[in-house]
Formats: C-alpha cells, sequence, structure tokens
C-alpha cells in the first residue's frame, strides 16, 4: 500500500470514525492523520518527508432508514479518551459479541486511558446489536462504542 493509499483509508477512517485525529506506524512509517490539518509522514530514522494535505472523503449518500449511532437510545458512548479493547488481554474471548445478552453492569468491553484499564459496564439490560469500534483503536469522550436493544 502507498503512503498516499494509507492516508486515503485514514483519512476515510476519520469520517467514518467521527475521530479528531488517528496515528499509525507501521514497519518504520508513521503517519498521522487529523481533521483540518495537514498529515506528516516521518521515517523510521526521523528524517521528515514533506507533509501531505489530508484528503477528505468525498460525503457518502446516506440511506433514508440510515440512523446516527450517536442518537440511538440504547448507544453505548466512551466515558474517556483512550484506546478501546473488546477482551482483557489479547488472546482472551471478547467480552460481548454483537447478539450477546447482557445484564445491567456486566463488562462490555475495556477502554485504557493512561496506562489504566477501564471496564465499562453495560448501562442497562438487552442484547448487544451493534459494535462501533475496532478493537485496539483509538476512542474519543463521547464517541458511540456500542448499541444495546
Amino acid at each position: 500500500m502507498s503512503e498516499q493509499d494509507l492516508i486515503r483509508e485514514l483519512a476515510k477512517l476519520l469520517d467514518e470514525t467521527g475521530l479528531g485525529e488517528i496515528e499509525v506506524e507501521r514497519e518504520g512509517l508513521r503517519v498521522r492523520v487529523a481533521r483540518h490539518s495537514v498529515t506528516n509522514v516521518v521515517a523510521g530514522g526521523g528524517s521528515h518527508v514533506p507533509a501531505i494535505p489530508a484528503v477528505a472523503p468525498a460525503p457518502a449518500a446516506i440511506a433514508l432508514d440510515e440512523i446516527d449511532p450517536a442518537k440511538h437510545p440504547g448507544v453505548v458512548t466512551s466515558p474517556m479518551v483512550g484506546t478501546a479493547y473488546r477482551a482483557a488481554e489479547p488472546s482472551a474471548k471478547p467480552f460481548v459479541d454483537v447478539g450477546s445478552v447482557v445484564k445491567a453492569g456486566d463488562p462490555l468491553l475495556i477502554v485504557e486511558a493512561m496506562k489504566t484499564m477501564n471496564q465499562i459496564p453495560s448501562p442497562r439490560a438487552g442484547k448487544v446489536a451493534q459494535i462501533l469500534f475496532e478493537d485496539g483503536h483509538p476512542v474519543e469522550y463521547g464517541e458511540p462504542l456500542m448499541i444495546i436493544e
């Protein structure tokens, strides 16, 4: 994948998730994309490659029946900025999957913030209808993480 393809994919991910910025490091190449900013590409040795403007993806057509997850009555939002994980450790089974039935207080996920693992409990009983985050990716305060119906 070329650097520009990676930047386009990250810009698309920003748009889809509503994040303000994202940074990825892969094989000594670090790419950071932020809204209303420029993308900095830094080679592994610390030498800077000229900044490439972030490409905003074209607005996607929205189906009439598509609902904003943040406005869903069963949305579970992130209580903090951090990194979200579906399981207690990488090799462990996820706390919940789509279709899992949960009770109020059952653990749904973990948000790591400042090297502290914060277990996020279910605010209500119901069935997990959607999981809106990717395991091991950054989340922002108030970002929709799951839908429980």
